[in-house]
């Protein structure tokens, strides 16, 4: 028994020590794995003239508006027009009852007669005069007095002549005409309304809308912004920039006549802090009608060393930067912050940062961070006409 138990002691320490020698054996080292170069899309980046258009909201306004009142006293006896047609400069709109002008005409005329009657007697007597002077049978002083009383009558002629005109000028006043050429609006007087030439509410108005006006707004902060670029140089302002302006309709459609740029306002508006654009536009068919609102596109100028990047290629870092991804010389990715301008449709204008000849990653983005390897595959990079949207406005640019 007591050789049984020496045996077992023997084996468990054997057990015992193979399991320890086990345990001291070295493991094997594991193997690095280089990770294989990540494939991505790049655009080689270039520099390109690119027209820029500033898109402004507006309203249109009448070319011209002219009140129909009336300029003498009395009923209305008919309305000569049709609410809401086209009438022409002189047309007669409404007709004022001409009997009490026309006694008056007559009247006149009437004094007028008198005193031409008056007027040549006197003439008669005053060359009488003048010859019975000479064989003194009159005094000189008697054909003073008749000299004087015939340019007396002369004169009575010339008031009685005024005095007809006027009366005429009123007569005439009773058929109240258009000022201007345009559509007429609703009257809002109806025959038999009494109306007066001091009388504050007018007949009618009169609107011409070809052409027509379009008062856009700019904010100040923005004008001087594009001062500064044409000073600088990084727009090329052209010969007449802003004599083609595009009109955007309330459903986003274009119209289709192309407007110029009238004049821009020499005063910032104090409560809005923008200086307000105005346009003229033909509008034959009278597709515009004042009141309306519309976004207006205008030239500004032209940036020869545009550098263009599309915009799902751009990110925002923790601090809120702009931030690209590149592929430098060692084939590896690195970040860059850049100064972002105007949103180009699918694309933004880049407006420091990049420079022509960088690689920008524009797929795989998902795959990548600062510093790790990639294989770049180059990508067309294609122009085409885009639309610009900045902050608070809208621009447009055109990439020549």
């Amino acid at each position: 028994m007591l050789k049984l138990n020496h045996k077992l002691s023997l084996f468990v320490l054997a057990l015992f020590a193979t399991v320890l020698l086990g345990g001291c054996k070295e493991k094997p080292a594991k193997m690095s794995v280089t990770p294989a170069p990540v494939e991505v899309d790049i655009v080689t980046l270039r520099t390109q003239p690119v027209s820029l258009q500033v898109e402004l909201p507006g309203r249109t306004s009448a070319f011209r508006v002219a009140e129909v009142r009336p300029q003498v006293n009395g009923i209305v006896k008919k309305r000569l027009f049709t609410e809401g047609s086209e009438v022409t400069a002189g047309q007669v709109l409404y007709q004022i009852d001409p009997a009490l002008y026309q006694a008056k005409v007559d009247s006149a005329r009437a004094a007028l007669a008198k005193a031409r009657a008056v007027e040549h007697s006197a003439q008669v007597k005053a060359e009488r005069y003048k010859n019975l002077v000479r064989t003194k049978a009159v005094s000189e002083l008697d054909q003073v007095e008749i000299e004087a009383s015939w340019k007396q009558a002369v004169a009575d002629v010339a008031s009685a002549e005024a005095a007809l005109n006027s009366a005429r000028i009123d007569l005439d006043y009773t058929k109240v005409t258009a000022p201007i050429s345009g559509r007429i609006g609703r009257s809002i007087i109806s025959e038999g309304a009494l109306v007066t030439a001091q009388q504050s509410s007018p007949l009618s108005t009169i609107q011409q809308l070809d052409p027509l006006y379009v008062d856009v707004t700019q904010s100040s902060n923005d004008l001087l912004k594009l001062k500064k670029d044409l000073s600088a140089g990084s727009a090329q302002h052209r010969d007449n920039p802003n004599s083609n302006v595009t009109i955007l309709l309330e459903d986003g459609s274009e119209y289709d006549k192309t407007g110029s740029l009238e004049f821009s306002d020499v005063t910032v508006d104090q409560s809005t802090g923008s200086v307000t654009l105005r346009a003229i536009v033909a509008n034959p068919d009278e597709e515009l009608l004042p009141g309306m609102f519309v976004r207006a596109k205008i030239a500004t100028g032209v940036r020869q060393d545009a550098i263009l990047v599309p915009a799902a290629s751009v990110s925002r870092n923790s601090k809120g930067q702009a931030i690209v991804m590149l592929v430098n010389d060692q084939s590896k990715v690195e970040s860059r912050v850049i100064e972002s301008g105007q949103n180009i449709g699918d694309k933004v204008l880049v407006n420091k940062g990049l420079a022509a000849g960088d690689h920008l990653i524009t797929a795989g983005l998902q795959k990548i961070r600062n510093g790790v390897p990639v294989k770049a595959v180059e990508q067309q990079n294609s122009s085409s006409e885009i639309a610009l949207k900045s902050k608070g406005s809208t621009a447009a640019a055109h990439v020549e």
